[in-house]
């Protein structure tokens, strides 16, 4: 029997041309204007690269959004000595070491994101089952490994997202809340475009980003015309 569409559903099709290769400025107003929700939805990308993981290092690195993420980042700094002031005064939610890696090894994990002086990595290793696979692992190609906690904290607070690909060449990155200026989010979709364009590993051959998407928590992905950005 034939799934009912639901009212939503039809709304999106009515604005939505599933064809189309819209520009970003489009995109985001389609966006704007889809059957509006009862909570402020995440706006993200979603870009396929024409990259084989069995030839090549994944894509992966950091990029600040201009006007942020729209979330406040929740932030667990694992450090010693005058780091743990600095980490304090600079923001961070939670600060230590030897203790704080036994709350979490006895399962609290209340936290966005993960920062750690170099010096607590060896401690820290303990946890990569835990904050391994859920992403929160601090890394230096993220800056997350960072001598200068301040600095790590400014960045994340600011809007600073780390962009990972997954096995299958695809990108996903929330780029800001659907409330956001219209300028805003193009501002923050375009930084994260160029960012991962500047991550082309030089194997890859060809067109480097195959197709972008870009849709709303609960509304319709559009496609992107990729010209547009090369």
């Amino acid at each position: 029997m034939p799934r009912r569409q639901s009212k939503r559903k039809k709304e999106f099709e009515k604005i939505v041309d599933k064809d189309k290769r819209f520009t970003l400025d489009e995109a985001i107003e389609i966006l704007k204007n889809a059957p509006k929700v009862k909570f402020d939805e995440t706006v993200e990308l979603a870009i396929k690269l024409e990259v084989s993981t069995k030839d090549s290092q994944p894509v992966r690195g950091t990029v600040r959004l201009p006007s942020g993420t729209g979330k406040k980042k929740t932030v667990c700094v694992f450090c010693k000595g005058d780091a743990e002031i600095k980490a304090k005064e600079a923001g961070a939610d939670f600060v230590g070491s030897e203790a704080l890696i036994q709350k979490i090894s006895d399962g609290w994990c209340e936290f966005d994101v993960a920062i750690a002086t170099p010096e607590m990595m060896r401690e820290l290793a303990k946890l990569g089952k835990v904050l391994g696979p859920r992403g929160l692992m601090p890394n230096p190609k993220a800056g997350t490994v960072n001598a200068d906690v301040v600095a790590a904290i400014n960045d994340v607070k600011k809007g600073k997202i780390e962009f990972k690909m997954d096995k299958q060449s695809n990108i996903q990155v929330p780029i800001g809340k659907l409330s956001f200026e219209n300028k805003a989010l193009g501002e923050n979709a375009t930084s994260v475009i160029k960012a991962i364009a500047s991550s082309r590993p030089p194997s890859a051959k060809g067109q480097f980003i195959r197709s972008i998407a870009i849709s709303s928590s609960m509304g319709p992905g559009l496609k992107l015309d990729v010209a547009k950005f090369l």
